[in-house]
């Protein structure tokens, strides 16, 4: 491991000003890490889905792709191999990563007045540092401090009125126990709602570890990653911070900033509706063609990796449109064996 030159100007900060600073500082852990070094993503676990992302702009009619918290370039790489001529834009903080194909854009911030743009944003928002707040012996929500070298925590003030605004409506904590933990969205929600505002015509899809209303985990989900490896959240700048995302709260931002329509649902479905099969190929084709059977096996091998109800494919998907409907494919998916999905059309 370097030697990191991080420093927070706070001694005892609140969570989110101590991910803030580690991760996103002079030298925080995005500026130069890549995440691919850290933990494993759809993007780096199969092909099939860039081939998915693919299918959904084509099913838009875009002509334009951004990757929204692109770090290594991995989806817009492999995008670039099966369709070359869509214009294709990575956003990162991070520099540009040095084997980008050079017809891919890369820029730190998203335009404004995008137009037949699809957005894709996958775990992007869960690495957006949030508060964390714990019940206390008084049964009263207070905000969770960290010192950043060590990762010990002690409690401090209560949340502020727009934190408990949020809480109230999206993390209720009327009836919890002391100890028990939420992490507060709002900021997740105003980047997300800022990203639909950008968009004058097109389609964001966040995808990301999730949770909604009446779901949520009684102790939060503050983690850690460092080298593949789940470790202990300490904010110094040497490992990736994360939380799972209320992908509700986040749906509803968007509404609120003009999205035309929303998707809410699991990567399963969306990625089941967009073609991704776990279906094994037919036995015959090993005899017939023994190449073709290994390397349909290999493809079932990795769909069963997206799709796993129990990984990957328990992501959520938050689909949302502007000025346009949802794509036909994805309007059709049929969300009632899935429990708390919402749909809906302005």
């Amino acid at each position: 491991q370097a030697q990191l030159t991080y420093r927070c100007s706070v001694a005892w900060p609140t969570w989110r000003e101590a991910t803030q600073h580690a991760l996103y500082g002079p030298d925080g852990f995005y500026r130069r890490e890549r995440p691919g070094d850290h933990f494993r993503t759809s993007v780096r676990a199969s092909p099939l889905f860039a081939r998915a992302v693919e299918s959904v702009a084509r099913q838009c009619g875009v002509g334009t792709v951004v990757d929204l918290g692109a770090g290594g370039g991995e989806l817009l790489r492999e995008l670039h191999r099966r369709a070359p001529e869509l214009e294709l834009i990575g956003v990162d903080l991070a520099s540009r990563p040095d084997q980008l194909p050079g017809p891919i854009g890369w820029t730190d911030r998203l335009s404004d007045g995008l137009v037949d743009v699809l957005v894709i944003a996958n775990e992007w928002l869960d690495d957006l540092p949030v508060d964390v707040v714990e019940i206390d012996e008084t049964g009263m929500p207070c905000l969770v401090h960290v010192e950043p070298e060590t990762g010990a925590e002690r409690l401090g003030n209560p949340p502020g009125p727009d934190d408990e605004s949020w809480l109230a409506r999206w993390w209720p904590l009327d009836e919890a126990e002391p100890g028990a933990r939420a992490e507060i969205g709002r900021e997740r929600d105003s980047a997300w709602a800022d990203a639909v505002r950008r968009v004058r015509r097109g389609v964001l899809v966040a995808i990301d570890y999730w949770h909604r209303r009446g779901d949520r985990p009684p102790t939060g989900t503050l983690a850690a990653y460092r080298a593949g490896r789940m470790v202990p959240p300490v904010p110094d700048g040497s490992c990736d911070i994360t939380a799972h995302v209320a992908l509700d709260s986040c749906a509803s931002a968007g509404d609120e900033a003009g999205a035309t329509a929303t998707l809410l649902t699991t990567q399963r479905h969306a990625l089941r509706a967009l073609g991704v099969d776990a279906s094994l190929p037919p036995r015959t084709l090993a005899l017939d063609d023994s190449q073709a059977y290994l390397a349909a096996l290999s493809q079932t091998t990795q769909a069963v990796e997206l799709l796993d109800p129990a990984g990957l494919g328990a992501f959520g998907w938050l689909i949302q449109t502007v000025n346009r409907a949802l794509p036909d494919v994805l309007a059709r998916l049929d969300t009632s064996t899935d429990r708390g999905v919402v749909r809906r059309t302005r």
